[in-house]
Formats: structure tokens, C-alpha cells, sequence
């Protein structure tokens, strides 16, 4: 649910969050699901990037937040990945910003580093994959890639994204 305007409307939070309240949330809890939602309700072309990546652990269901990732399109002159961008993710173990949103991507070979050592380290748990690296090739400069990762410590899986 996207609108055009940058302002959500202020009843629909009002109802939210009074729902949130009569479950007993705390309200910590509710202002963190409220900027949730008020982020998605933004405006695409506010915050989209033109790759987007999403991180999920496998082994327990939840978002893989603040993994580092890392954007790099191939230099066909010289065989060599040139970074564009480093970002991680947020709490939803999303990536919205991995690109600027008015960044002129063009046709050509990418790869996506997710830094999972890290993120398991971070957890206090080994990890088999030290890094994972996702070479794509973006055919397509109108339409929006979307790299979404399920990781666990031993193992992962990927897909293209809508």
C-alpha cells in the first residue's frame, strides 16, 4: 500500500496503535511497528532503491538485521567489480537504500557481498560462509531487481525478488 502523498494518514495510526495498546505492547514496541509501517506507506520513489536486497535467517524465521551489504557492477573494460555502495540492513532485514533512489543504473554484470560472518559472529555463532556473493546480471534498467537471502550458518539460498 503506497500513496502519493509523503504524509500517512494520521487516524490510520491512531487506530493502530490503540490496537497495539489493548495487547499490551509496550510502547517502545508500538513506535517501533508504527515506523514500519509508515516507512512502507512512504512513497516509492521516496527510499526505493533500484536493487533492493532483503536477509532472512533460515534457521529461526527472523530478519537478518544489520548485515553488511555491499553493491559492485562489473568494469567490462577491465574484468574488475567497482564498489558502488555499502549499506546493511534495517530491523526488517531489509536493505531499501542499498542504491540511491534517483541512481541511473544501467544494463550490466553486479554482485552483492552480504557479509554473514559477521552477522553470525554477532549472534555468537560459527558460520561456514564467511561472506556470500550474488553475481547478477541486470538486463532490464526500468524494472526493479530485488535479491532476497535466507541464510542460516551452514548453508543459503537465493532467488530474484519482485
Amino acid at each position: 500500500m503506497h500513496r502519493d502523498s509523503a504524509k500517512p494518514f494520521p487516524s490510520f495510526f491512531f487506530i493502530i496503535f490503540s490496537i497495539f495498546r489493548s495487547l499490551g505492547w509496550p510502547s517502545s514496541l508500538m513506535q517501533a511497528r508504527l515506523e514500519a509501517i509508515k516507512n512502507q506507506l512512504q512513497p516509492m520513489s521516496a527510499h526505493k532503491s533500484p536493487v533492493t536486497c532483503h536477509v532472512l535467517i533460515a534457521s529461526t524465521g527472523i530478519p537478518g538485521k544489520n548485515v553488511a551489504v555491499k553493491i559492485e557492477q562489473l568494469d567490462q573494460a577491465t574484468a574488475d567489480f567497482k564498489v558502488l555502495s555499502t549499506s546493511e540492513t534495517n530491523d526488517d532485514g531489509r536493505c531499501p537504500t542499498l542504491l540511491p533512489a534517483n541512481h541511473q543504473i544501467e544494463k550490466g554484470i553486479y554482485r552483492v557481498t552480504f557479509e554473514t560472518k559477521k552477522y553470525f559472529e554477532g549472534q555468537g555463532q560459527a558460520c561456514f560462509y564467511p561472506y556470500v556473493q550474488i553475481v547478477f546480471e541486470l538486463a532490464n534498467p526500468e524494472q526493479h531487481y530485488h535479491i532476497p537471502l535466507l541464510i542460516s550458518p551452514y548453508s543459503y539460498t537465493t532467488y530474484r525478488g519482485s
